[in-house]
C-alpha cells in the first residue's frame, strides 16, 4: 500500500500508529513513529533531506549490536565470566543480560533481549518498507539516487530479518506495510517457512547488489551504509546459517508448524544448500580481495616477530577512525555516546589501571576469561593442547620456565616461574589473554610520565592484578577466573586516564563481518559440501592461521600432531574449521550464534565455568596445589531444543494468535 494515495492515510503517523497498536493488542512490533515526529509520510517523502533522515532511520539498531547491553551475544554464551553485579545491579550502562542468558533465566513472560515485540527491528522493517513505496515521490533528486538508497534500504532491511530469523527461526516476513484498512485477522499474518524467510533475505541482498557500488566508490558520508562488499558478504553469512545445522534439516524442528498448519522446517538436510554458500563466500572474497580487502597483517613497529603477530591480532578488530582494510561490515557508533562499545574496557582492565567511563566505577576486571577459552587456544604449532605431541599436556597445570627468552621478550618474563599452560602458545593466546606472571601489554609509565619496561602481572590475593576479598563475592566487582581479556584493547593507549585516549581516536566501530570470517566460511561450506576435503577447503583457513603466525593445518596435523590424518576427513576437518572459528573469533559476540548454528550449544553450555582460585595468595593456593581448575561460576543453563530459539513473549502470542517456539 502506499500511504501516498488517499488523503485521510497522509494523517499524522502517531494516529496510524495509535491504530495498529490496538489493532494487535498492544504488540508494538509494527509501530512506524518516528521519536518526536508528528509530520506526514507525504510531507516526510516530499523533500531529499528528510528522506536522508528516513534513510539514516532505517539504520538506527545497527550500532546496538557492539554494545554489551544491547547484544546479549558478547556475554551469553561461555567466553566470559561475570558476577551477579552485571546481571542484576548495572549501572549507567545498565544490567548486561547475556549473562542471564548463559545462566538459563530466560524466560517467556519477559523474554531477554526481545526483538519481537519492542520497537526494534518489526519497527524498522517497517520503516523500510515506507520508504520504498514513498522514495518514488521525492521532488528533488535524481533517478539514479533514488536506486542508490533503495539499495542501502533493501540491504539493511534484509539485515535485520536475518537477525530476526537467526533469533527466531521461521518469523512473519513484511513485503510492504500493512495498511489500517485491512482486517485484524489480515494483520494477523503466519510465521513462514524458514527458508522462505532466507529466500526473501537473500532476494533482497541480491537486488541491492546490483546497484550498490563499492565502498571505496561511495561519498564518505554514505559509506557507513551497504556498500557492495558487505552486501555479499552478508548474503555469505546468511547462506551458512541456511546451510548449517540448526536450519537444514533439523529433526527437532521437522513437525513445528504455523497456525495454518504448514511446516516451517524441512526434516531433510539439503547438501546443495552448502555448495550454494560455499559459492557466495567465494564470490564475496573475491569482490572485496580486488577491492582492496584482506587480512590485517604486516605490522613492523615492535622488537620481535612475535610482538608485531600480536599487534596484527589487535589490530584485526580495531578501526580507529572507521578505517580498517579488514572489517568489510561494521557498525559507525561514537565514543561519547553511552551506547559505544568502548566502555567493554571498564570491566575487562584490571583494578591498577583505574580507568573510568562516563562517571562509572574505575575498571574492575569483573569480565574475565573463562578457563575453557584460555585453554582452547592453540599450541605454538597450531594445535588444541591435548593434541601436540611436542607440547606435554600432562603438565600444563605444573609450573616452569620460558626457555627461548628472545623470542618471547616483553611477553613472558625470564627467570620467572609460570604456569606451563601458558607457556608455548601461540600468538593470538598472548594477544587476546592476560595471565599471571605474564607481561602486561598495555602501555604503563612511571612516575616521570616516561615509558618504562612492561608491568609484570601479579593476579594473587594482595597483589597488584589481584583481590582483595576474602572470597568469591558475587555481588562484588571481582575477577574470578584470574585472567584478564585483552581483546578489545588499544594496547598503544596508557592504562590511566585511558578513557580520554580512546576518545581522541575519534570513531571506533566494532566488526559485525571481518575477512577472516568469510575465509572460514569459505572453508567450512566446502568442507560440508565435499566429500573428501581439497584445496577449497583448505585455502581460507589457511590464510587466517598464516595471519596468526601458527603453521597451516597439513604441516601443524602430520607433522606436530598425535592424530595426523584428522586433517584429511570431512568430519576431522568440521572439527577442526569450528575450533579455528571458535578462537579467531572468540570475545566477538559469534560463538553464542555458532554453537547454535552447528546444535552443539547443549554439549557446551552447560559446563560450569572455571578459572583459578584468585583469592589465595600464593601460587599453590592461586594454582589449586597444580590439580587442575576450580568452579569459579556454576549457574548455567541450555534447555534442547528450547533455547536454540528466543521465545516470543507469551502476550503477543496470546492477543495475536502467532505461534510458540517449540519448548516455550
Amino acid at each position: 500500500m502506499n500511504y501516498a494515495g488517499d488523503k485521510w492515510k497522509m494523517k499524522k503517523i502517531g494516529i496510524i500508529a495509535c491504530g495498529l497498536a490496538f489493532l494487535w493488542g498492544g504488540c508494538d512490533y509494527l509501530d512506524i513513529v518516528p521519536e518526536d515526529d508528528v509530520k506526514s509520510i507525504e510531507t516526510i517523502f516530499e523533500q531529499r533531506s528528510q528522506v536522508d533522515g528516513w534513510v539514516a532511520t532505517c539504520y538506527r539498531n545497527i550500532p546496538g549490536l557492539t554494545t554489551l547491553t544491547g547484544n546479549v551475544a558478547y556475554t551469553g554464551a561461555d567466553e566470559l565470566v561475570g558476577n551477579d553485579v552485571h546481571r542484576y545491579v548495572g549501572g549507567m550502562i545498565g544490567t548486561i543480560d547475556g549473562f542471564k542468558i548463559g545462566d538459563g533465566l530466560q524466560q517467556v513472560l519477559h523474554p531477554i533481549n526481545d526483538s519481537w515485540t519492542n520497537k526494534s527491528y518489526y519497527a524498522t522493517i517497517r520503516y523500510c518498507n515506507t520508504f520504498f513505496e514513498n522514495i518514488g515521490n521525492t521532488l528533488n533528486m535524481e533517478q539514479e539516487e533514488k536506486e542508490l538508497w533503495t539499495a542501502e534500504v533493501k540491504a539493511v532491511k534484509a539485515f535485520y530479518y536475518f537477525q530476526m530469523v537467526r533469533k527466531y527461526g521461521p518469523i512473519i516476513l513484511l513485503p510492504q506495510t500493512i495498511g489500517i484498512e485491512e482486517s485484524i485477522n489480515d494483520m494477523k499474518r503466519p510465521r513462514v517457512h524458514v527458508d522462505t524467510c532466507f529466500k526473501e533475505i537473500v532476494r533482497l541482498l541480491d537486488e541491492a547488489i546490483e546497484v550498490l557500488p563499492l565502498r571505496a566508490e561511495k561519498e564518505a558520508m554514505r559509506q557507513g551504509y551497504f556498500h557492495k562488499e558487505s552486501a555479499l558478504a552478508l548474503k555469505a553469512q546468511v547462506l551458512v546459517y541456511q546451510a548449517s545445522p540448526l536450519f537444514n534439516g533439523n529433526p527437532s524442528y521437522a513437525s513445528f508448524r504455523n497456525r495454518k498448519g504448514e511446516l516451517l522446517f524441512s526434516a531433510t538436510p539439503d547438501r546443495e544448500k552448502w555448495r550454494r554458500a560455499a559459492e557466495a563466500c567465494d564470490e564475496a572474497i573475491k569482490v572485496c580481495e580486488d577491492a582492496g580487502w584482506g587480512l590485517t597483517k604486516g605490522y613492523t613497529g615492535k622488537a620481535t616477530s612475535l610482538l608485531n603477530t600480536m599487534m596484527d591480532i589487535e589490530q584485526s578488530v580495531q578501526a580507529p577512525g572507521s578505517v580498517s582494510k579488514e572489517i568489510v561490515f561494521q557498525t559507525k557508533t561514537i565514543y561519547s555516546n553511552i551506547a559505544s562499545p568502548n566502555y567493554f574496557f571498564a570491566h575487562t582492565l584490571p583494578y591498577f589501571c583505574n580507568a573510568t567511563i562516563l562517571n562509572n566505577p574505575p575498571s574492575d576486571g569483573s569480565m574475565s576469561p573463562s578457563m575453557k577459552m584460555v585453554e582452547m587456544y592453540y599450541t605454538k604449532n597450531g594445535l588444541p593442547i591435548d593434541m601436540d605431541r611436542e607440547w606435554k599436556y600432562e603438565e600444563c597445570y605444573t609450573m616452569g620456565q620460558v626457555t627461548d627468552v628472545t623470542t618471547y621478550e616483553r611477553v613472558i618474563p625470564a627467570n620467572t616461574g609460570v604456569l606451563k599452560l601458558h607457556l608455548d602458545r601461540e600468538p593470538r593466546f598472548y594477544a587476546c589473554i592476560a595471565a599471571d606472571r605474564l607481561y602486561w601489554r598495555g602501555a604503563v609509565v612511571n612516575q616521570s610520565n616516561e615509558m618504562k619496561e612492561p608491568k609484570i602481572i601479579t593476579a594473587r590475593k594482595g597483589e597488584e592484578f589481584g583481590t582483595n576479598l576474602e572470597s568469591l563475592q558475587s555481588y562484588m566487582n571481582q575477577n574470578r577466573s584470574g585472567y584478564w581479556l585483552m581483546k578489545h584493547i588499544y594496547t598503544d593507549l596508557l592504562c590511566n586516564n585511558y578513557e580520554k585516549q580512546i576518545e581522541g581516536k575519534g570513531d571506533l566501530p566494532k566488526p559485525l563481518i571481518r575477512m577472516a570470517q568469510l575465509y572460514l566460511w569459505a572453508s567450512e561450506a566446502w568442507n560440508e559440501y565435499l566429500e573428501t576435503p581439497d584445496d577449497r577447503v583448505y585455502a581460507g583457513i589457511d590464510k587466517v592461521r598464516a595471519r596468526a603466525g601458527i603453521p597451516d593445518v597439513k604441516e601443524a596435523w602430520s607433522q606436530h600432531s598425535t592424530n595426523p590424518a584428522l586433517a584429511t576427513t570431512q568430519a576431522g576437518m568440521r572439527q577442526i574449521i569450528r575450533r579455528e572459528t571458535s578462537i579467531e573469533l572468540a570475545f566477538e559476540g559469534q560463538r553464542f550464534w555458532d554453537l547454535r548454528r552447528w546444535l552443539e550449544a547443549e554439549k557446551e553450555l552447560n559446563e560450569p565455568l572455571t578459572g583459578w582460585n584468585v583469592v589465595a595468595a600464593d601460587a599453590d593456593g592461586f594454582y589449586n596445589n597444580y590439580q587442575g581448575p576450580v568452579v569459579v561460576w556454576e549457574k548455567r543453563g541450555f534447555l534442547a531444543p528450547r533455547d536454540y530459539f528466543f521465545p516470543i513473549s507469551s502476550e503477543v502470542v496470546q492477543v495475536s494468535g502467532v505461534v510458540q517456539n517449540p519448548g516455550w
